[in-house]
C-alpha cells in the first residue's frame, strides 16, 4: 500500500524505485493495471487475514487483536495518499471526528 500510495501520489523521489515501477518495468504495463494486481493482493491478504484470525490456534487472541489493529491501522494510513509521512492529512478527521466533534442522534 506504502509504494502504491507514493507512486500515485509522487512523493518519491527520483532515485527511490517502489513496487508499482518495479511491476511495470517487469510486466509492461501502466501504472493503473498495476495498482489493480497491487490492490487484489491486499484485497487478497485481508481476506487471509481475517480467515486466519477466525480458525482456532494456540496463539493468544490479545496477540492476535495487536496484529490485526496494527494492519487496520496501516489500511487507513495508505488508503488515501502517503498518511504515515503525512499523518495529518490521514488521521486528523478519523481523530477528529472520533474524539472531538459531537455525533447529533
Amino acid at each position: 500500500m506504502d509504494d502504491a500510495a507514493e507512486h500515485k501520489f509522487k512523493q518519491r523521489r527520483e532515485d527511490d524505485y517502489s513496487g508499482i515501477e518495479c511491476y511495470m518495468e517487469e510486466y509492461g504495463v501502466i501504472a493503473q493495471e498495476a495498482y489493480d494486481v497491487f490492490n487484489k493482493h491486499v484485497e487478497s491478504a485481508w481476506k487471509d487475514v481475517n480467515k486466519g484470525f477466525l480458525k482456532p490456534t494456540e496463539m493468544p487472541t490479545e496477540v492476535l487483536n495487536r496484529v490485526l489493529n496494527l494492519a487496520r491501522v496501516i489500511n487507513v494510513l495508505y488508503k488515501e495518499g502517503d498518511g504515515y509521512t503525512f499523518v495529518e492529512k490521514a488521521a486528523k478527521g478519523g481523530i477528529s471526528s472520533l474524539l472531538i466533534e459531537l455525533i447529533t442522534l
